[in-house]
Parts: C-alpha cells; structure tokens; sequence
C-alpha cells in the first residue's frame, strides 16, 4: 500500500469518486460521512476492495483516527445551492468547526491537507475569467454567504496552519462538476434539466438564461485533484480546477432537450439573489503546476449522466 488517505464526505459525489481513485492506485482509504447528502448507494461497490474503510461520523465533532494518515481530503459539505440553503447552519459549521477539526487531525498526523474549496469564493466577479489572485466579489449576508463566506473562512484557516503550523496544505477552488452519482434531486443545473427533460417537464432556467456556467465532468476533476493531492512542491498552493468552456444557462438547456430528444419546453423563474452572471476558471496554473486540464467533452459528459440518471430513475433512486 502507498499510504492511507482520508476522504470526508467520501459518500458524496465528488468524495466517492476520489474514493475510488485513490484505492486504484494502491492507497488505503478511510471514507468519513455523516450521510447528510452522501449515501452509501455511492460506495457500496467500494465495500468489498481491499484498503477500505467507512466510518460515518460528522466532523463537527472532535475526530480521533488510530491509523497513520498520509493525505486528508476535506470534502465534507453540503455543495448544492438546494442542500446548503436547507442546512445553513450546519454548512457553516462544517466548514468552520469542520475545517479546524480536520486540520488537527493533519497536524497530530504529518499528514499533507487538501481542502475541497469553491469557485463560489470568487462570489459574482468583476474580473473574467476568473485567476486565483482575484479576491472575490462575495454579499457577506446574504443568503448564499453560508456557503461562500465558509469556504473563504476555510481558506483562511487552511492557511494560517499552513504558515503557524508548517501544515503541507493545498486548496482546490472547485468549479461546476457533474457527472454520474449525483442525485436526481440535487438541485442543481444540470441534474435538473436532465432530470426534467427525462420526465417530459419544462426545464426550469433562472432569469433570462443569460448567465453563463463551466462544466467540469468527474473524471476530469477527480484527475486534477488526484494531482494536487500526490505530487510534491505544492505546499500552499491555490488551484483553480474547472472546464474553461463557458456556456449559458439556456444553450445548455438546449443542448440537453436535443440530446435526449425530448418534448420539453422552457420556463423562466426569478433569478436567485446573488446569483452569479459570469463564471470560467482561468486554469493557466493548473495547466503549468500539474500539466493538467479538462479532456472530455461536455456531450460526452452529459451522455454518460444521462445513462446514469435513466438508471437510477428506473431504481427508483433519488
């Protein structure tokens, strides 16, 4: 074995995936999750591989592993829009209390850190594209501060034991993801629009559809953060990881209503406070650090999720 790694929210989209990669390239991984959005339906193939280990626990609480750890991969937060505005309090804590928590464990450890941030940090941006010197344009009380203001108190605290500490600490400022294992009801764009679109409902878009997104699929990401996690020279680093590839909110409805072929029509809603406008990584450093960028392309993605979501929709899964 290379070593062990932690993974919390192992159970989730992206921390199931990360799961699974890290065992493949010989690691043990110990997977922590409350449940609160993560399921077990996500890593019950994972069960029967050698290394790995599942603890559910909330890592609000204080954290306490006999194991050596080598990585720990703070992933553990409600990342929807949907999940994060039903559990506001909680998502705040996991990233406050949580982050503090898994830092000890990393510092009690020698382990190296990698914190799961967020290109919500950026808020909605003056500059575009966006580079990782830009600091952000975040509404400090408003209602998506809960989860914006808590991944910028996570950096925070990442780097100050990172300088305090000399904590091996890297952080990845997440862009839009998708891809399959996430949930039909999560709420956010994309499962919405495929999940409507199987169903023959309008798909639902937000304001004019004029906003613009990047879409990330899994495995991409799950590339990109491997990399950051393994390769060595990147004590306090700070890495945009994202699809350069920008697009409306209603091209991209239309791209899924002819990929599925469906009847499905547009209906227009209020756009959420703070919604941001414009959103694309600059991943110039990213591209130079860890030779790495997005390769699939986003009908390609969407097939394989689509695949997936026709799946669980006849299990009967959410």
């Amino acid at each position: 074995m290379r070593g062990t790694v932690i993974v919390t929210g192992g159970a989730g989209f992206i921390g199931s995936h990360l799961c699974e990669r890290f065992l493949r390239e010989g690691f043990r991984v110990i997977a922590m999750d409350s449940l609160l959005t993560g399921s077990l339906d996500n890593i019950a193939h994972l069960f029967e591989m050698e290394g790995f280990k599942f603890i559910k626990y909330d890592v609000t609480n204080f954290i306490y592993v006999k194991e050596d750890i080598d990585i720990i991969l703070h992933f553990a937060c409600p990342a929807s829009p949907a999940d994060y505005l039903k559990h506001p309090i909680h998502t705040m804590k996991v990233d406050s209390i949580g982050t503090l928590n898994t830092l000890g464990l990393a510092k009690a450890k020698k382990a190296r850190y990698l914190l799961a941030s967020t290109s919500e940090v950026y808020g909605d941006p003056e500059v575009h594209p966006q580079p990782e010197s830009y600091w952000g344009r975040v509404n400090p009380i408003g209602p998506r501060s809960v989860y914006d203001e808590a991944k910028r108190f996570a950096e925070a605290m990442a780097m100050a034991y990172h300088r305090e500490h000399g904590i091996d600490v890297r952080i990845a400022r997440i862009f839009n993801t998708y891809g399959p294992r996430m949930r039909l009801d999560d709420g956010r764009v994309i499962p919405n629009f495929i999940t409507q679109a199987l169903r023959g409902e309008p798909l639902t878009v937000y304001g004019d559809g004029s906003q613009t997104r990047s879409f990330c699929y899994i495995d991409d990401l799950v590339e990109g953060i491997y990399r950051l996690a393994t390769y060595d020279g990147l004590n306090g680093e700070v890495l945009n990881l994202g699809n350069p590839e920008e697009y409306s909110v209603i091209e991209l409805a239309r791209i899924i209503i002819d990929l599925l072929k469906s009847s499905s029509s547009v209906v227009y809603k209020p756009l959420p406070q703070d919604d941001p406008r414009r959103r694309r990584p600059d991943i110039t450093k990213a591209m130079k650090l860890l030779n790495w960028r997005p390769i699939t392309p986003l009908l390609e993605g969407l097939t394989r999720t689509v695949e997936y979501f026709r799946r669980r929709g006849k299990e009967g899964g959410k």
